[in-house]
């Protein structure tokens, strides 16, 4: 097992999230619950960190393309998408679980590819 020198994150829809996937026309998918929505989320890898704040402010950084990501997993077409993406409605539609240690606990390299989410 070995500490990694990174913080995590927790990516959590709340209830905007959710409405705007129930609310997309010709959704075909069984209504989804806010904690069966919640129970595998997105985890990303950040920067270590002293204080989280600074773990916040990273994800301020880069919040458009985890707002691309999360919508994207769910619909590719932009057009079902909702035109507000700012930062505030980031924090509105997400919970963010910062936390600070991180143990590898397989004995192998990591293998990593590039999310592919294109910017305006």
């Amino acid at each position: 097992m070995y500490f990694v020198d990174r913080s995590v994150a927790v990516i959590k829809p709340k209830a905007p999230f959710l409405a705007w996937l129930n609310a997309v026309p010709d959704n075909d998918m069984i209504e989804l619950s806010l904690d069966a929505l919640r129970a595998d989320c997105t985890v990303i890898l950040l920067p270590e960190f002293d204080e989280p704040e600074e773990a916040i402010s990273h994800i301020d950084e880069m919040y458009d393309k985890l707002f691309r990501i999360e919508l994207s997993s769910w619909y590719e077409d932009e057009a079902l998408w909702p035109q507000d993406r700012s930062l505030k409605a980031f924090w509105e539609w997400f919970d963010v679980e910062v936390h600070s240690t991180l143990l590898d606990t397989v004995d192998a390299d990591i293998m990593n590819s590039p999310v592919d989410v294109d910017e305006d």
